[in-house]
């Protein structure tokens, strides 16, 4: 079976890990959530109140977003997220190509429309489930889950014994020495 294949080339591989000082933190903008100054016009201000005229305010053709489209998975399903949609759900549809072994994002309107496959269910030559697939939508970002087949939640527990057998080394054992 392909699975096994696939632990077994893991485990005969040269594997190396190295532990580094490593901090995560998120920085706020000043200019909002989409780092755009939020501009609001109204009427013109009479001749000489010291004010910019509507004319010299414009919206910006930069502020239209293109979607952006990304993998996250969680730990019991493959999970993909295109932001940027800001449709209503029933717009969407998303299912399974069969035939591509792909899955297949579209809007009915026909502004939207993504094909992707799921390289994990081809590396263990698993079929393509439409029961497992579901979507969601929620503040501008369309979420894609395919669940994970127990073939794959087995291969990755073994992946993950794997890994822990793996000898670490810290950032100052490593070979690379600065000049």
């Amino acid at each position: 079976m392909a699975v096994t294949g696939w632990l077994e080339s893991l485990r005969a591989a040269e594997k190396t890990a190295l532990l580094q000082d490593v901090r995560k933190w998120r920085v706020k903008s000043a200019l909002g959530a989409l780092g755009q100054w939020q501009i609001e016009v109204g009427e013109p201000a009479p001749h000489g109140a010291g004010s910019l005229g509507p004319e010299l305010i414009k919206e910006s053709n930069a502020n239209v977003c293109q979607p952006i489209f990304m993998r996250k998975d969680t730990k019991m399903s493959f999970q993909w997220r295109i932001r940027n949609l800001p449709y209503p759900q029933d717009v969407y549809s998303v299912c399974a190509d069969q035939k591509e072994r792909c899955v297949v994002v579209r809007t009915t309107n026909k502004k939207y429309y993504k094909k992707f496959s799921i390289p994990d269910l081809d590396r263990y030559q698993l079929p393509l489930d439409d029961s497992l697939l579901s979507s969601a939508h929620a503040n501008c970002t369309l979420i894609i889950s395919y669940q994970k087949p127990k073939e794959v939640l087995l291969a990755e527990a073994e992946l993950q014994k794997e890994l822990k057998k793996v000898k670490t080394a810290h950032s100052s054992d490593g070979d690379c020495k600065t000049q």
